[in-house]
């Protein structure tokens, strides 16, 4: 290595503007309706792989809609909301979205 590289400055990465906060969005609810067709264990897998759910949270959403008649899968933004809803309904699932609050 030559004596003026060794010397050079280091450059580093040029530093970017913080990010300003933006207003969040409205909140939407996802919820999980009970429904006599559908295997739990269908229903269980159906939320931790479209709705991101852990099985735990999953099974106590699913054991909810069953025992209750409705559950709360999700609140999320709607276009989100939206997303999850149209997923689960093309398996069959009975869900629907209304805005929380």
């Amino acid at each position: 290595m030559d004596q003026s590289m060794a010397n050079a400055p280091v450059k580093s990465a040029p530093r970017t503007a913080p990010v300003t906060p933006v207003e969040s969005l409205p909140p939407w609810k996802v919820l999980l309706h009970n429904d006599e067709v559908n295997d739990m264990g269908f229903v269980i897998e159906s939320l931790c792989r479209f709705a991101r759910l852990s099985v735990p949270a999953a099974t106590r959403c699913t054991m909810e809609a069953h025992k209750k008649g409705l559950s709360l899968v999700v609140a999320t933004h709607r276009e989100h909301a939206e997303l999850i809803a149209e997923q689960l309904t093309s398996l069959k699932l009975t869900v629907s979205i209304e805005r929380a609050g």
